[in-house]
């Protein structure tokens, strides 16, 4: 699985706006990074109480890249 598909599926399942979701991955050398955004209304969703959603994420996504080629991802989240 894309490390972009498992983000947007992990974020959309917590969003009560699914629609509003924009995931987009950036390849470098060294790393890939991943752009979230959600509406403002969804943001804490998807942050969660000292960010324990979002680091949660970020678990799944690396552990997944791990398996499949080691690099390392950066999930950046933003509102709209």
């Amino acid at each position: 699985m894309k490390l972009d598909s498992l983000t947007e599926f992990l974020v959309k399942s917590l969003v009560s706006n699914p629609d509003m979701v924009s995931v987009k991955q950036f390849d470098d050398e060294e790393q890939i990074v991943i752009e979230v955004l959600v509406s403002s209304e969804d943001m804490g969703k998807v942050i969660g109480k000292r960010g324990m959603i979002a680091n949660a994420i970020r678990t799944i996504v690396q552990a997944s890249s791990r398996l499949n080629n080691g690099a390392y991802v950066k999930i950046n989240i933003d509102s709209f």
